[in-house]
């Protein structure tokens, strides 16, 4: 599933300057502790999260995740975006809550990580 379609599933607006029609996300993962997203997700990964801190985009980074979506209509601060900006990593806001939106995606067929 593309970043744009996910864009529009979530209702959210892009915060950072991607074409997201060229990112694809293969996996979705929900989670506020970054001990869980460095256990449970692997490349290919969007990460859905209300942490707004610029450990996210790092982590993000070294995981290469897809892109990550900010819930709960929590938007980063203008470093956040600009390190996600330099490290070409998509970001996304949306106002649905974590569960709702973690729901939209598992139904319009983004599955989450699996647990090998």
């Amino acid at each position: 599933m593309t970043l744009s379609e996910i864009r529009r599933l979530l209702k959210a607006n892009p915060l950072t300057d991607h074409n997201l029609d060229e990112r694809n996300a293969e996996t979705a993962c929900g989670a506020d502790l970054l001990s869980d997203v460095l256990v449970f997700t692997k490349e290919k990964t969007v990460l859905l999260t209300g942490l707004i801190h610029p450990q996210v985009i790092r982590t993000a980074e070294m995981l290469d995740l897809v892109g990550v979506v900010f819930v709960r209509g929590k938007e980063p601060s203008r470093e956040i975006i600009d390190l996600a900006q330099a490290k070409d990593i998509p970001v996304l806001c949306t106002a649905y809550p974590m569960y709702e939106s973690c729901g939209i995606l598992y139904k319009a067929g983004l599955g989450g990580a699996p647990l090998d």
